[in-house]
C-alpha cells in the first residue's frame, strides 16, 4: 500500500495525470467546434407568415429563406381563405429555427366536402331542418303547397332543382324545403265529389 501511495505523489504519475487531462480538454474542444461548424450553432432563421399564401407563393418563400416543406392534408374548408392558401403552420411565424428545418403546412381545399342529403321526404318540417343540420346542411326556405300533411316535407329543391335522398351537395348548401299546408289539393278534392 505503500509503494501505491508513493507512486500517487511520484513525478511521473502526475506528468501523466497532466498530460491526460490536457488531451481531454484538447478533444472537448475540438468536439465542440466541430459540433458548432455543424450545427450552425447560434445560427436562426425566423419563420415568415406564410398565412394566406398561395402554395406556388409558399414554395418560392420557403427556399429563399432556407427552409424545407411538407403539406399535411386539407382540413375543413375556411371560407375566410382563399382556396388552395395556407390555413396553418408549425412552427409558427415568427420563431427562431435552423436553416434547412422542415415547416409543415396545412392547405385550404378548394370548397367543403359533399355531403349525403338525407331521407326527409314524409318528415315534418322541423325534424327535417334538425336532420339537415346534423349532415352540414341548412334550410333556405320553406314553400308551402296544398297537400293534406301540414308542416310534412314533399319535396327538396337545390338551387331550382329537385333533389332525391343520396343526392351529393357541399357542405353548408342551403335547401328549399315543400312542405304541405294543411290543405287537400283541388284534384283530390274533384276526384272525391266525382265518385
Amino acid at each position: 500500500m505503500k509503494n501505491f501511495l508513493n507512486f500517487l505523489k511520484s513525478k511521473t504519475f502526475l506528468i501523466q495525470l497532466g498530460l491526460a487531462v490536457v488531451a481531454i480538454l484538447v478533444l472537448v474542444f475540438i468536439s465542440l467546434q466541430w459540433l458548432k461548424s455543424t450545427t450552425n450553432h447560434g445560427e436562426f432563421v425566423e419563420v415568415p407568415d406564410f398565412s394566406k399564401m398561395s402554395v406556388s407563393e409558399m414554395r418560392k418563400a420557403v427556399e429563399d429563406a432556407g427552409l424545407r416543406y411538407q403539406v399535411l392534408d386539407s382540413s375543413e374548408y375556411n371560407p375566410d381563405y382563399p382556396r388552395f392558401s395556407i390555413l396553418d403552420q408549425n412552427p409558427p411565424a415568427g420563431n427562431k429555427v435552423k436553416s434547412n428545418r422542415k415547416i409543415y403546412f396545412t392547405v385550404n381545399p378548394s370548397g367543403y366536402k359533399k355531403v349525403s342529403v338525407p331521407d326527409i321526404i314524409q318528415v315534418t318540417q322541423r325534424n327535417a331542418a334538425s336532420m339537415l343540420r346534423a349532415v352540414g346542411l341548412d334550410v333556405e326556405r320553406v314553400t308551402y303547397i296544398d297537400e293534406l300533411g301540414k308542416d310534412m316535407v314533399y319535396n327538396m329543391k337545390f338551387k331550382g332543382k329537385y333533389l332525391k335522398p343520396g343526392d351529393k351537395l357541399p357542405k353548408t348548401s342551403k335547401i328549399e324545403l315543400i312542405c304541405g299546408n294543411g290543405t287537400i289539393p283541388g284534384s283530390a278534392r274533384v276526384q272525391a265529389e266525382s265518385n
